[in-house]
């Protein structure tokens, strides 16, 4: 679900604050967006929004989200955006979250 070699170099490359600022500014974005998506999805936007959610996933090693909104992006880039599964998506960010942040605790991303 979290790909740790990426989250160890991107603490490597970038350093512990800066890392720590990173981690914040994502999740402020990410809940954000998730929360728009909730309350007042709009399905003409779900290629730019999903391509935005890949793309920040990626940076910070959540790998099974990341490819959850590349099919969605995929998906809705075909022109059938009600297709997307939306609460599983919800639902992996939330379970890659809990995995995030319980081994950057026990020093998975080290």
């Amino acid at each position: 679900m979290i790909d740790w070699k990426r989250v160890s170099e991107l603490r490597s490359e970038i350093g512990e604050p800066d890392f720590d600022e990173v981690v914040e500014l994502f999740l402020e974005e990410v809940e954000g967006l998730l929360s728009r998506l909730k309350t007042d999805p709009k399905p003409e936007l779900f290629h730019e929004d999903l391509h935005f959610l890949k793309g920040c996933s990626a940076n910070l090693g959540f790998g099974a989200l990341a490819t959850m909104c590349l099919s969605g992006e995929t998906i809705a880039a075909g022109g059938a955006p009600e297709k997307i599964d939306l609460p599983s998506i919800f639902d992996c960010y939330e379970r890659s979250k809990t995995q995030f942040f319980d081994g950057l605790e026990s020093g998975l991303a080290a």
